[in-house]
């Protein structure tokens, strides 16, 4: 506790802000990066005029109220006002819109990741570039508000993310990670900067429209893991701690996003490791030793912190069928006056799904609450499907759910190993369906055929990542790299529980794949003739 407390005060803590879609986190750590102190604010997007957005007002609300809370932790847990930090990082949710004019006025509302408005515009350029271009990518948008001919356009002066704005307005300095980055425009993984020839046929498709900008002109400087990337200046000590305690002065890493983050806190920079995370939505990321062969719509392609190319699985159902399902039960067991425990019902039928056939009898569900891109969806229809000569028992159930709840990420990865041919030795879960010991891991094991690992830390989160990757531009020894620095400081000891995927679950999910694949015109119809 003293020795904290001497760190506290001597200005050698690192500070890490996460901006997530419903909490903004902040993670105070010490110089072996444990967290020591934390603060959180919740939120929530509004949708106006059909576009999803954050106020910017209610970004530094909830900047200044999550800090206010960290501050109050340290004050309550070591007695000592915060003042002084050694660094400082901030990350958020990737990808979006925002762009100012030449006086730094925002032009239009903030357009986060979660809009799918930008399809004409991320078709054309995936074909131009041959390079894979989500909707939810910021060049997706810039080139849709181009064809729609929207008025804000020609002023734009800078484009960024909501990290590169906030770190803009703390350091003044037009700066962004490269994992951040990489989901504005595509980047050169052998440069680790925005790609020369996208970036030459992106400005030659705009040319004609004789804006005022180029391309070059109104994104932020890439940089990479481990460089400084600005200091907060006093306006923006300010902003974050309007009480005036915070000293200006403090080191920024380059802001990164939430994907970047969520590598750093599950130690998987390094190519042929990687992690999924599987909640609300899951996604996978593998860091790759070299480019893909061929564009696949199913990919995206991202960087690590330090610029690796990465793929990424991204899907937007996982486990909300599964605990509808759950809460069904809860209901039913309450109906006769049985008192429920949660965690112990979620615990009992997850591990009931363990002793289901290897292909789940037979069984079929979709989970789509929303729609899935990976299988060519734009609504969903949660839906239980059977034959009457399936095997329909309790076991069977639970486990058609938990397979279905990785069957959209299953049919990415399968082109990713299968047809790619990448390989990976080790993937780091973390998220809901890990809670209960064993079985959402035994079950990722199963579907990617590749050792999954849970780590006691991988619950920190994206703002103890951020943290992590300002503590190692603040300490890291000369040449060190990012991969070096996390296994040799920062995860040194923890090996976490490591499961290796089971040859007859591996197959059963393979079965399962194939009905899965084969009864989507099931999940089609649902979609089209049940409103």
């Amino acid at each position: 506790m003293s020795a904290v407390k001497e760190e506290i005060l001597n200005g050698q803590t690192v500070l890490g802000i996460e901006l997530g879609s419903t909490r903004i986190k902040a993670v105070l750590i010490d110089g072996s990066g444990r967290p020591i102190a934390s603060g959180s604010y919740d939120w929530e997007n509004q949708l106006e005029n059909g576009i999803w957005t954050y106020s910017l007002d209610e970004v530094w609300k909830g900047l200044q109220g999550s800090y206010g809370a960290l501050k109050e932790d340290v004050k309550q847990k070591y007695g000592v006002a915060l003042t002084r930090l050694g660094a400082l990082g901030i990350s958020a949710m990737m990808h979006g819109y925002l762009v100012f004019d030449k006086d730094d006025r925002q032009l239009v509302p903030f357009r986060t990741w979660r809009n799918t408005i930008t399809g004409q515009a991320s078709q054309e350029l995936t074909e131009l570039f041959q390079f894979n271009i989500p909707q939810r990518w910021s060049i997706a948008h810039l080139y849709q508000a181009i064809l729609n001919k929207e008025a804000h356009v020609p002023e734009i002066s800078f484009m960024t993310t909501l990290a590169g704005y906030i770190h803009w307005q703390l350091t003044g300095e037009k700066n962004m990670g490269v994992g951040e980055a990489s989901g504005m425009f595509p980047i050169d993984s052998a440069t680790g900067q925005f790609d020369e020839r996208m970036l030459d046929q992106f400005q030659e498709l705009t040319a004609p429209k004789g804006y005022p900008w180029k391309i070059r002109e109104i994104l932020p400087k890439v940089q990479t893991a481990g460089e400084q990337a600005g200091v907060l200046t006093e306006k923006g000590a300010k902003l974050l701690d309007p009480s005036g305690e915070l000293e200006a002065g403090v080191p920024l890493c380059p802001p990164e996003g939430d994907a970047g983050t969520g590598m750093a806190a599950t130690n998987s920079v390094r190519p042929r490791t990687g992690n999924v995370s599987a909640g609300t939505s899951v996604f996978a990321m593998i860091v790759l030793e070299q480019g893909l062969k061929k564009v696949h719509p199913e990919l995206d392609m991202v960087t690590t912190p330090d610029g690796s190319p990465v793929a990424m699985v991204h899907c937007n159902n996982c486990t909300s069928d599964l605990n509808a399902w759950v809460g069904l039960f809860k209901e039913f067991a309450e109906s006769f006056g049985v008192e429920v425990d949660m965690n112990k019902l979620f615990g009992t039928l997850y591990n009931k799904a363990l002793e289901g056939d290897p292909d789940c009898g037979g069984l079929l569900a979709y989970n789509y609450f929303s729609g899935e891109h990976i299988t060519g969806f734009e609504e969903g229809r949660p839906m239980f499907v059977r034959t009457p000569e399936a095997r329909f028992n309790l076991a069977n159930f639970m486990r058609v759910h938990l397979f279905t709840a990785l069957g959209a990420l299953k049919t990415g990865l399968d082109i990713l190993f299968k047809e790619e041919g990448v390989e990976a030795d080790e993937v780091y879960g973390h998220g809901g369906l890990f809670k209960t010991k064993g079985v959402g891991q035994k079950i990722m094991a199963a579907a990617m055929d590749v050792p999954v690992t849970v780590m006691e830390t991988a619950g920190e989160g994206g703002a103890w990542g951020i943290a992590l990757l300002a503590s190692y531009m603040k300490n890291k020894a000369a040449g060190e790299s990012l991969a070096a620095y996390l296994s040799d400081h920062i995860f040194a000891g923890e090996t976490g529980e490591t499961m290796q995927p089971d040859e007859t679950d591996v197959k059963g999910f393979d079965t399962f794949l194939a009905r899965y694949t084969e009864g989507l015109a099931i999940e089609r119809a649902a979609v089209e003739h049940l409103q």
